[in-house]
């Protein structure tokens, strides 16, 4: 099985954290987490095009 980049699985489990948190109502957490993912995931994106040069 082919490894998945770093930045989806970033962001995937910020996803997953984030539905934890909405499913217990926790709803300013979730919004943090998906902000944070997001941007963690970015900054994979870019350095991982940096690495291929």
């Amino acid at each position: 099985m082919q490894e998945l980049p770093k930045y989806y699985t970033r962001l995937y489990n910020g996803v997953t954290d984030a539905i934890d948190a909405l499913q217990h109502l926790r709803n300013a957490e979730a919004l943090s987490l998906l902000i944070q993912a997001q941007q963690d995931a970015e900054e994979l994106y870019i350095n991982a095009g940096k690495e291929d040069d």
